[in-house]
């Protein structure tokens, strides 16, 4: 029995937002890159250890055994990210400029770019 004084409460439906073609380019991923260091014997350990602290952050450690693996493998991954921000990385690498602690070194180390395997 209802005395008259009471409401009804309809459930509240939220409308579902559709997306447009273009919302869901925005959504895809950037495709990642990987800067790749190369060896080369005009660099020491410590310069490839300061300049990956330098320009990338890496604790001294990670610094050491990235030498470590570029020294043995001739090459190492020192950072995946964006295409743009590795090819800024990429030339922050060429323009850090001579290993002072090796005679006869004639400039910076070599780095290039490489998408990631799909």
């Amino acid at each position: 029995m209802s005395n008259g004084n009471s409401a009804v409460v309809e459930p509240t439906v939220t409308p579902k937002r559709r997306t447009r073609p273009e919302d869901d380019q925005q959504r895809k991923r950037q495709p990642r890159y990987q800067v790749i260091l190369w060896n080369d014997e005009e660099h020491s350990y410590e310069y490839v250890i300061i300049m990956l602290t330098t320009l990338f952050g890496h604790p001294p450690e990670k610094g050491f055994l990235l030498a470590k693996e570029i020294d043995t493998q001739g090459r190492a991954v020192v950072l995946t990210t964006t295409r743009e921000h590795a090819e800024l990385k990429r030339d922050q690498i060429h323009a850090f400029g001579k290993d002072d602690l090796v005679g006869g070194c004639t400039g910076s180390m070599w780095a290039t770019i490489e998408p990631v395997p799909e």
